[in-house]
């Protein structure tokens, strides 16, 4: 069985990006049509769209709508591609994205007429799509061999086929396995305070047939300590030269809770994914969201008025907690500098 479609192009260079509104998920499955370049920069900003490798698919359509109006403009596209990188700060995919856009447009510029360089546009996007797509087959398939028949896996936040344009990263290898004929049974932390895992994950999992129990995000030690967890699978937003990963809030909690109870901790992601200008995960931004996710997150107000609240978007994992990290070109071991920039430039 497929996921649902996340995102895609729809119509020919005037077109428009059509994805699942996420927000509504669990309970109301709707698309949502974005034909402004303005469009695609709030579903991204209110994560109508999200997770890393979707966040990149999405920010180079969202090029290809905003010069349908100015084909050829040199200055449309450094306007364009300067706003869709305000929508988040820490997934390096939507900047990863950007910047090929940027390339493709200069590389054309002068031998093509304007639509044609709109066309272009439009062709470079759609490759990052099917890219993306064919990562995520690859990362399963490399991951799969991690998981055993029988396995109790705990993942965090979504990284499934709504957080890429097909099939996922850490979802991509639980369902592998699946294909392969291994019995799984998934734990999904709810992920709070948006609840990607509880809304999301555990209905992407369902939509499989694939066992899935949701969890508090306070409950997953007590779940590890019954001994229901042999491996751990997340995804990642951006990961530094060094292995250091960041994820959505409350990873780097369930990492040191894994190295307790001596369990295997797996990231999976696309090599897009790596940002190997940045040494170390010290340098990653961190988002930092709407209080109103944390005060007013169930539909009621949960914290008194005038209280202070923090709420970043992300954390980031040491390298020396993950066991391995699951990319398209095969599994990185162990995480540091040197075997991950062998396994990123070796051929695929």
């Amino acid at each position: 069985m497929s996921s649902p479609r996340t995102l895609q192009w729809v119509g020919d260079g005037q077109g428009f990006v059509r994805l699942i509104d996420q927000t509504l998920l669990p309970t109301r499955l709707e698309y949502r049509e974005c034909r402004t370049v303005e469009e695609v920069w709030e579903a991204i900003r209110v994560l109508r769209v999200r997770g890393a490798p979707a966040i990149g698919v999405a920010a180079a359509m969202g090029v290809v709508v905003g010069m349908q109006t100015h084909p050829g403009d040199a200055a449309r596209l450094r306007e364009v591609c300067a706003y869709l990188r305000t929508s988040r700060p820490t997934a390096v995919n939507l900047f990863w994205a950007l910047e090929r856009m940027e390339r493709t447009f200069e590389e054309v510029r002068v031998a093509l007429s304007p639509q044609a360089i709109h066309e272009r546009l439009l062709r470079e996007a759609l490759v990052i799509e099917d890219e993306d797509r064919r990562m995520c087959r690859a990362i399963g398939k490399a991951g799969a061999t991690l998981i055993e028949s029988g396995d109790g896996v705990l993942t965090h936040c979504n990284a499934g086929g709504l957080a890429t344009a097909d099939y996922g990263t850490a979802l991509a290898v639980l369902f592998t396995a699946q294909e392969q004929g291994k019995e799984l049974h998934v734990f999904a932390d709810e992920t709070r305070p948006l609840l990607q895992g509880a809304r999301l994950t555990a209905w992407e999992l369902q939509q499989r047939g694939i066992p899935v129990t949701v969890i508090c995000d306070n409950m997953a030690a007590q779940v590890m300590k019954e001994g229901r967890i042999q491996r751990i699978v997340v995804g990642a937003d951006r990961i530094a030269a060094n292995g250091d990963t960041a994820n959505k809030i409350g990873t780097y909690g369930v990492a040191i809770l894994a190295r307790a109870h001596g369990i295997p901790f797996y990231v999976a992601a696309p090599s897009s994914t790596f940002d190997l200008s940045l040494p170390t995960g010290a340098g990653i931004p961190i988002e930092q969201r709407d209080p109103g996710e944390v005060t007013h997150g169930f539909g009621r107000q949960t914290v008194p008025d005038n209280v202070p609240v923090y709420n970043p978007a992300f954390d980031v994992t040491p390298h020396e907690l993950i066991t391995a990290l699951i990319t398209e070109k095969g599994v990185i071991t162990p995480v540091e500098t040197r075997t991950i920039r062998s396994v990123l430039t070796s051929a695929t």
